[in-house]
């Protein structure tokens, strides 16, 4: 074993001298081709002897030959076994080593059958640098004839885009979907319009039809766009355009904060990379892009109106003939019913919509009952009487300001929820129009109960527009009266009567701060009633019973302080609890079982969506398209700016001074009765909006996506 290892050891040695000889030999053979090049002879011959030439193969570096080294070394590592071989034969070519030609063109040879990457090494770059361009050609699906246009719109949307788009999110969509498609057009091909290019153009040429205005939508010329960079051009106003008609068909040509303070509808702004997607790869563009508009049974019916007041709907011209007025006279104590007839009363029941009794001659109570709606809708005196005035009035319409109310309308149907109710519940929600003092309640499409109303008075009591959601309802509830009626009526009353709350049944309390809170506990004379129904908003109103039910009979009732008082509490409460909770089974005689002097908060499982609009303007159960009184002035305000404020961003959000919950210290009068005697709250305790609908204040709603801030306007409640 031994001998056998002074063997080996003995190879090795033997091994490491031929390595070393063969080492020595090659730089030997090395110095004396430098020798043999200085040589004017061999440098004649090496010049007449072709050699291939690398292409575009700049000349090598130190980095170069330390690779190349790196690799040699690589090389014998891996393959130990043939290094003996190639010493043995490397004496028999030092002959040939003076060839150069050989020395260049072997590893050209050897590349492609060699495992390594070593004599590529040098020639991939060439192979990058020369064809830069191809990979790009080979991945574009862009047909030839459309090259040049996606040319011109890759140069446009990377350092002009602003020129077409003026938001953010547009700019980003825009980028992301014309990159995508290799900046390929996609409303033309070949310079013709694509069948997507003639829907979109149609939808906006028609966009009076759905109240919008086609010259905020324009339509490039495409037939006089004949080179690439008028029809890149005109591709990019024609996606513009149409950004624009989708983004203000679904939220609005104006924000809602551009109109009064006292309005709170929940964002819903499109998605530009949607807006492409969806209309670009639709069947029909034009109806995918119309899609965008309100999907309400209320808004379309609104908008066969708008076609009919516009002379584009159907039907004869009804005129109403002078006459004696027509007066009904309902039945007295003393006195039975008095109804006239006249030839003009099948007339004015046409004129009107009343399709019951259509060739009746008698002036009865339903047609006094309309004549006095329309005398309301028309800002006349409601009597209820077909005098001189009300039939000019009815012959002659003022039509343009008819259509400017129903334009307004459907604009604020662009603001409400696309969903108006809770899925869970069968699409369940409560509407309230303020104008026409009714609410409603919705299930499956259907209405399920009605009600009438008194909402609040013009001015800082206007009831709010806005979408909640009812959490519960409270029986016997306390009235924590709200810091505006506290500060504002009834501390100035204690000045000059300090008994007077105490007469009315209300109850001050004074923390040790200063701060004054007032309530009324639960009970028949409660200004609640016996329910009140809750849906925490920063306005701090609710719907309520109320002990006045007098104002119920009343044509106009914008009364309140901004609450909305409801006429039959009980079935009111009984519809929402059976919805919201229908194996309880509840009845308006439940509900009134439960009358007494302790709260009782009946929770929902699924809070119902409250939504309270302000509708001037609407088609009833008869199709006939009525108009109610413009009590807070909103249709006025929506005219004036949609007419007047052209080329201004009415999109921009307008900020409110948010309500204040907070109570200021007070120094009482002597002789004020005080509940608590100063024994309360260190600080001024909990705040009107916890007190009210108990936790927290509401926190400001999120900055709108694509509304930017514009100027301050205070609102105080």
């Amino acid at each position: 074993m031994r001998d056998c290892l002074n063997h080996r050891a003995g190879f090795d040695r033997v091994l490491m001298t031929v390595a070393a000889t063969f080492l020595t030999v090659s730089a030997s053979s090395a110095l004396a081709q430098d020798q043999a090049r200085s040589s004017a002879a061999e440098l004649a011959i090496e010049a007449a002897i072709p050699r291939p030439e690398p292409a575009n193969v700049p000349p090598p570096t130190a980095s170069d030959i330390k690779l190349d080294t790196t690799a040699t070394v690589q090389d014998s590592t891996k393959e130990p076994a043939k290094e003996p071989v190639k010493a043995d034969v490397a004496p028999a070519p030092d002959k040939v080593e003076t060839k150069p030609s050989e020395v260049a063109t072997t590893p050209a040879t050897e590349a492609p059958k060699s495992e390594t990457a070593t004599p590529a090494a040098p020639a991939a770059p060439a192979t990058a640098a020369a064809p830069a361009a191809e990979p790009v050609k080979a991945a574009s699906n862009v047909p030839a004839a459309d090259q040049p246009v996606a040319d011109k719109l890759k140069d446009i949307i990377g350092v002009k885009t602003s020129r077409h788009f003026d938001r953010k999110n547009e700019r980003a969509a825009i980028e992301k979907f014309y990159g995508a498609r290799d900046f390929a057009p996609v409303w033309t091909q070949g310079g013709s319009l694509t069948a997507a290019a003639k829907g979109v153009i149609a939808r906006l040429k028609d966009a009076a039809s759905d109240g919008l205005n086609p010259t905020d939508y324009p339509v490039p010329d495409f037939a006089s766009a004949t080179t690439p960079d008028a029809l890149a051009d005109a591709e990019l106003k024609l996606t513009a355009s149409m950004f624009d008609y989708a983004r203000q068909a679904q939220s609005g040509r104006m924000h809602w904060s551009q109109v009064s303070g006292d309005i709170l509808y929940p964002e819903h702004p499109v998605d530009p990379n949607e807006v492409l997607a969806k209309v670009t790869t639709a069947t029909d563009a034009s109806t995918a892009l119309d899609s965008y508009n309100p999907p309400h049974k209320l808004y379309k019916e609104l908008k066969a109106k708008l076609a009919e007041l516009r002379g584009q709907g159907n039907g004869p011209v009804i005129e109403i003939a002078d006459g004696p007025a027509l007066k009904y006279t309902p039945a007295g104590k003393k006195q039975p019913e008095i109804v006239v007839e006249d030839a003009r009363v099948p007339q004015l029941r046409a004129k009107l919509g009343l399709a019951e009794n259509a060739g009746d001659t008698r002036y009865d109570a339903a047609l006094a009952d309309a004549v006095r709606k329309f005398q309301s809708g028309a800002e006349m005196k409601a009597t209820g009487i077909l005098d001189d005035k009300t039939v000019k009035a009815l012959n002659t319409p003022k039509r343009d300001k008819q259509i400017d109310v129903v334009l307004v309308n459907m604009e604020r149907w662009r603001w409400l929820p696309r969903d108006l109710g809770a899925p869970a519940l069968g699409d369940a929600y409560v509407i309230l129009n303020i104008p026409d003092y009714t609410l409603k309640v919705m299930q499956r499409g259907q209405q399920v109960w009605t009600t009438r109303v008194v909402t609040g008075k013009p001015g800082t009591h206007a009831t709010p527009l806005l979408t909640e959601t009812m959490k519960y309802i409270t029986v016997n509830p306390t009235w924590n009266v709200p810091p505006s009626i506290v500060y504002n009526e009834y501390l100035p009353a204690l000045q000059q009567d300090p008994t007077v709350l105490q007469r009315m049944g209300l109850k001050l309390e004074q923390n040790r701060d200063g701060s004054v809170h007032i309530s009324q506990p639960p009970g028949e004379a409660n200004a609640l009633g016996r329910i009140r129904f809750n849906f925490p908003n920063k306005f701090l109103v609710y719907q309520h019973d109320t002990p006045d039910k007098n104002l119920f009979a009343r044509e106009d009732r914008a009364f309140s302080h901004g609450c909305m008082r409801v006429q039959n509490p009980d079935q009111y409460a009984s519809v929402l609890l059976n919805i919201a909770m229908p194996n309880e089974k509840y009845t308006p005689e439940r509900v009134r079982s439960m009358y007494g002097k302790s709260e009782i908060d009946l929770k929902f499982p699924t809070p119902v969506p409250v939504n309270i609009t302000y509708q001037t303007a609407f088609v009833d159960d008869a199709g006939k398209l009525q108009f109610r009184k413009d009590v807070y002035g909103r249709d006025a305000t929506m005219i004036n700016i949609l007419k007047n404020n052209r080329g201004k961003d009415l999109e921009a959000v307008v900020a409110h001074s948010q309500p204040s919950y907070s109570r200021p210290a007070t120094t009482l009068p002597s002789g004020v009765a005080v509940a608590n005697n100063g024994g309360g709250f260190g600080s001024s305790g909990p705040n009107f909006f916890e007190r009210l609908f108990g936790g927290g204040a509401p926190t400001p709603p999120p900055a709108p996506v694509g509304r930017r801030s514009q100027q301050q306007r205070v609102f105080t409640r």
